[in-house]
């Protein structure tokens, strides 16, 4: 579908009120193929795109990194909803990249979201003060996987040499608990990738197959424009998300274990709609691929309380 100037890859499922499925990195729309199905058969109608640069959505420039803002992307989700539900509001479920554009669609266009389900990245304030990456660095140091993605290219040309397979297995089984940190010349150790039982061969093949096309960049330019985002968007310092929110997250995902991110009353004050926070024991960051039937029951609670309301 062509939309705000790039060929944007959708799948969907089902008919009925509309959810909005957003993933993150290294994922793609596939990560969510244990909802699909479920809120399809429970009288929803699922889009889940893979997102500007990520997969088989094509025509963003990703040479460049300052197309990939947080406002080109909801500015995406935006045109994409003024096609398939020009005036309705929509129901969103989003996790790590995908949970911050989910945030931010909610800022910016709350006219736009019935509910949020929103998992692993709590809404993180904009802070007027400090850059991100400056924030970032002082606390995790230069070898820090989000500093480590801000120069273009470099991570790129390690990773070729690594394998794309063995990246996205390596980052997808990812279960230690301290902030990830990825060397410069050996940005993972050589112990082999041992898929646990929710992560088959075949689903790795199936991101490898687009990773090895489309290669890393479009995702990691998500990283790049981090603080670009925070110059565009001062406008909405101090404001709020105020649409109904669930939160959900593992115990064991390191978003989780960083600093300030167990803060419940925190997220309460700058999200006045949450519901609760739910948190998955024994579960790490990829929460809805690990333990999909608990997460779509979730989702479905929220959202079937709202569905009959505007």
């Amino acid at each position: 579908m062509s939309v705000n100037g790039i060929n944007m890859h959708i799948a969907e499922m089902g008919r009925g009120p509309i959810v909005l499925f957003l993933h993150g990195f290294p994922e793609l729309w596939y990560s969510w193929r244990h909802q699909m199905p479920f809120m399809a058969a429970h009288g929803y109608r699922d889009e889940a795109s893979d997102l500007r640069g990520f997969g088989d959505t094509t025509g963003a420039p990703n040479g460049d990194f300052t197309e990939f803002t947080i406002l080109h992307v909801v500015g995406d989700l935006v045109e994409l909803l003024n096609i398939i539900a020009p005036e309705e509001k929509v129901f969103i479920v989003g996790h790590d990249w995908g949970a911050m554009i989910a945030w931010a669609m909610c800022l910016y266009r709350p006219d736009k979201v019935k509910a949020l389900a929103n998992m692993s990245v709590p809404f993180i304030p904009r802070k007027p003060t400090i850059r991100p990456t400056e924030a970032l660095r002082a606390t995790y140091g230069d070898e820090y996987y989000i500093i480590r993605f801000q120069e273009p290219g470099e991570i790129e040309e390690e990773f070729a040499e690594i394998g794309t397979k063995t990246v996205l297995g390596k980052l997808l089984t990812n279960r230690n608990l301290e902030p990830l940190k990825l060397p410069k010349g050996k940005p993972f150790d050589e112990s082999p990738v041992i898929l646990p039982h929710w992560l088959t061969e075949k689903d790795v093949d199936y991101y490898a197959s687009k990773y090895e096309h489309t290669g890393f960049t479009g995702g990691l330019n998500y990283y790049r424009a981090l603080d670009l985002n925070w110059e565009l968007t001062e406008p909405w310092t101090g404001a709020k998300v105020k649409v109904p929110v669930k939160f959900i997250v593992g115990d064991l995902d390191i978003t989780y274990n960083a600093a300030g991110a167990k803060d419940k009353g925190g997220l309460k004050k700058d999200v006045p709609l949450l519901e609760y926070v739910l948190i998955l024991k024994g579960v790490a960051h990829f929460l809805q691929q690990e333990k999909p039937d608990e997460v779509n029951e979730h989702i479905h609670v929220l959202f079937q309380g709202l569905s009959s309301s505007d």
